[in-house]
């Protein structure tokens, strides 16, 4: 009973507080005081049966105001409804008190429910010049004990309302063909989901089954035309009547398996088509049961605005467009605290003052919008409002004084930019921080929950006219829409929302940074990284020309993904991974495929860091270094030492360009390892070095009694003749200065070193 109770409070509830802003905005649509009068009439009859005497006493004041609003006795003000807002808010508080709770609750809140009632009941009797005078004020009832959490819903509860002559009992549905409600643990919902997806794989199992039988159907009809080629061949033989018997009885038996085999093959394809839709239907009935109207989510958003706007001294409307929009209802859980901070920043930040609007021509109501919508197969939702927008010019002014970039770079930054560092952790434009703002929290824990679900975010402003934050996010996290890719001959399933483009590189076109390969998209470096090194699998690198990759990346860092080939979009089932397995590396969940095999769905977060880390203790190795098969010799290897990357650069391109592999090394130290871990043909070196000089180095080479044999080129900027007979006495076998970058001469000395 206390669960129907519970159940009829919110929904009654809800009904109270629309009606009440409703009214609020506008005071002359009385159509509303019927509904909220049932509404608390009907909370007033559930209140008795279930023996909760303050909420009968709160409720039935509040039916009397409505009731006297009705008549025309008295209007209910801005000031009226807060007292009646409060006594929905008390209500609810009072539900959702845990049933052992109930008692001490009451004791201890006894003189606030009082004193709530004294305030209502006063609102009842009309006060000289209405609309003037400030009606009594209740002692604010403050949060009861947070309620235990409850199942989850399939369906949004009705509200319902109930008639005059139902004094003892919750109104129930007068309609037979009325919405029927069932309750049910969000734990039982996950396991039927995985059990119709599972019912689905198995479905479409059968069409290969069926696909094979037909095969079978084939050989049995070559079968049939084999012996009926021998019967002809052996005619004139002169074969016994027995063996002539026992032909005819194969070639009858072998027609009759054939008709039998086509029959059965028949029904079989039936039933596999039947099945298939039979599962098809279930699996969409699960998923459509997962989902949740956006509305469960948004009923509380009026309030909120309404009493952030009346606390600031703003007046704000709130639309909301697409309340019906149908979202999962694991993607909905999460929506409610990233929208409640986009909301009350619109307000807070964005809508100015009823003066400031007035001044700059606008009217003294500010419009916040929050629009749901389904498209593309994704679920969009924008916040947006009217007011000031931001002030790009302040943001750069704020990105540069917290040290965040240079002064130069912001000025350089674009819109897209700017709005991006809005939403990192800790920054704020606030001047002062605020029991509502000013610590940089709101819009990080958008980005964050955004991340999560695996969608996007991306914010506009125009200044003067308002700023709109755009979310596009999955429809549900119970099935994605996947790319499949094969890594070392396994297919791996990567979400289409984390992807941000797919390319196939040529070799021609990998470059190298830092011993870094990278190619350029978009007019931005792109570092290339095989899958098969992050993921820990056996090497199967890709022998095309082009390498195809997945364009992954975070805030920070993009990264192309070299995969062994693209295997087409899929819709798979996410099913979760054994708990007892803790957090997988680089892998978020686990699906099955079409014939019933496992694939695993990749944590594209994960990933890039998993990148990051390798890449910064130089555990990966270059994916463009296999050379192209129809190649007809292998290429001369190079090993560049300088620490100026402009000048590594130069080299490494001058070099590569003419037909050598190259790789780079930051210092003589950096240089002397990779000399004694790989093989070089030739090391070009610059002098003047950290941690090892270029003299240092080429001592160390000319001394090893493996490599004293390696060719050696100083390249530097000291042009003196005693530099250059140091050099040459350390056993350099060329001196050049690094104005060789502009002739023939560095590639001269290396084709005469070590050829072409």
């Amino acid at each position: 009973m206390m669960d129907l109770f519970r159940t009829e409070v919110e929904a009654q509830a809800a009904i109270l507080n629309e009606g009440l802003l409703a009214l609020e905005t506008n005071p002359n649509d009385t159509r509303w005081l019927e509904s909220m009068m049932r509404a608390a009439h009907s909370i007033k009859g559930a209140a008795r049966i279930v023996q909760i005497n303050p909420a009968v006493r709160v409720a039935h004041v509040m039916e009397d105001c409505f009731v006297a609003a009705q008549r025309g006795a008295i209007t209910l003000t801005a000031d009226r409804i807060d007292v009646l807002l409060r006594g929905a808010d008390t209500l609810l508080h009072i539900a959702r008190v845990g049933e052992t709770e109930l008692a001490n609750w009451q004791a201890e809140h006894e003189g606030e429910i009082e004193a709530l009632v004294t305030a209502i009941t006063a609102l009842v009797t009309p006060l000289p010049q209405e609309g003037h005078a400030a009606p009594a004020t209740a002692t604010p009832v403050p949060p009861a004990p947070s309620p235990v959490k409850e199942p989850v819903a399939v369906t949004a509860i009705p509200a319902v309302r109930g008639g005059e002559g139902e004094k003892t009992q919750p109104a129930v549905p007068s309609s037979p063909s009325a919405d029927r409600v069932v309750r049910m643990s969000g734990e039982n919902l996950n396991r039927l989901m995985g059990l119709a997806g599972e019912s689905l794989v198995e479905a479409n199992w059968l069409q290969p089954f069926a696909q094979e039988l037909m095969k079978l159907r084939n050989r049995q009809a070559e079968l049939s035309s084999q012996l009926e080629k021998l019967q002809e061949s052996l005619g004139g033989e002169g074969l016994s009547q027995r063996s002539e018997e026992h032909l005819g009885a194969a070639r009858h038996k072998a027609s009759e398996c054939r008709q039998m085999l086509a029959d059965r093959l028949g029904e079989l394809e039936q039933f596999a088509r039947r099945s298939a839709n039979l599962s098809d239907r279930l699996y969409r009935e699960v998923i459509a049961s997962h989902m949740r109207p956006m509305a469960d989510r948004v009923q509380g958003f009026p309030r909120m605005v309404r009493d952030l706007a009346r606390q600031l001294g703003k007046q704000v409307k709130l639309e909301i467009v697409g309340q019906s929009t149908k979202v999962d209802r694991d993607i909905l859980e999460k929506l409610e605290a990233p929208l409640t901070h986009m909301l009350r920043n619109a307000i807070d930040h964005g809508i100015e003052s009823p003066e400031e609007r007035l001044a700059a021509g606008k009217p003294a109501e500010g419009t916040v919008r929050l629009e749901a919508a389904h498209r593309a197969g994704m679920l969009s939702i924008v916040v947006s409002d009217d007011g000031r927008g931001v002030d790009l010019q302040l943001l750069r002014q704020t990105i540069a004084s917290r040290g965040m970039v240079t002064a130069e770079m912001a000025d350089r930054l674009t819109e897209t930019e700017l709005m991006d560092f809005l939403f990192l952790p800790g920054f704020s434009t606030a001047a002062a921080v605020t029991e509502i703002s000013g610590r940089g929290v709101g819009l990080d824990v958008v980005q964050s929950v955004v991340q999560e679900v695996g969608g996007v975010l991306r914010a506009s402003t125009q200044p003067g006219k308002g700023m709109s934050v755009h979310l596009q996010l999955p429809l549900t996290l119970s099935v994605i829409r996947t790319l499949l890719v094969e890594i070392s001959g396994e297919p791996f399933a990567f979400p289409l929302t984390r992807i941000e483009r797919l390319v196939r590189v040529p070799r021609s076109e990998i470059r190298v940074a830092e011993n870094h390969e990278y190619f350029i998209a978009d007019e931005q470096n792109i570092g290339l990284v095989a899958a098969h090194q992050v993921l820990g699998l056996k090497e199967s690198p890709p022998h095309s020309e082009a390498l195809p990759a997945v364009v992954i990346g975070d805030r920070f860092s993009r990264y192309g993904l070299v995969v062994s080939r693209f295997l087409g979009e899929r819709d798979l089932v996410v099913r979760p991974l054994d708990p007892r397995l803790g957090k997988v590396k680089d892998i978020s969940a686990a699906a099955l495929l079409e014939d019933g095999s496992p694939v695993l769905i990749v944590d594209v977060e994960d990933m890039v860091r998993s990148i990051d880390h390798l890449l910064a203790t130089g555990q990966l190795s270059q994916v463009g270094r296999a050379e192209n098969p129809t190649a007809s010799k292998p290429r001369k290897r190079i090993l560049v030492v300088d620490d100026s990357i402009t000048v590594r650069e130069m080299e490494r391109q001058l070099l590569q360009n003419n037909g050598y592999e190259v790789e780079v090394a930051v210092n003589g130290m950096d240089g002397w390892n990779a000399i004694r871990t790989g093989h070089y043909d030739l090391i070009l070196t610059d002098v003047d070095m950290p941690r090892m000089n270029g003299i240092e180095l080429v001592s160390l080479i000319k001394s090893h009694p493996t490599f004293k044999s390696l060719p050696v080129i100083i390249v530097s900027y000291k042009d003196r003749e005693e530099d250059r007979i140091r050099g040459l006495e350390a056993g350099a076998n060329y001196y050049l200065t690094k104005s060789s970058f502009h002739d023939d001469s560095l590639l001269q000395a290396a084709i005469d070193l070590i050829g072409n």
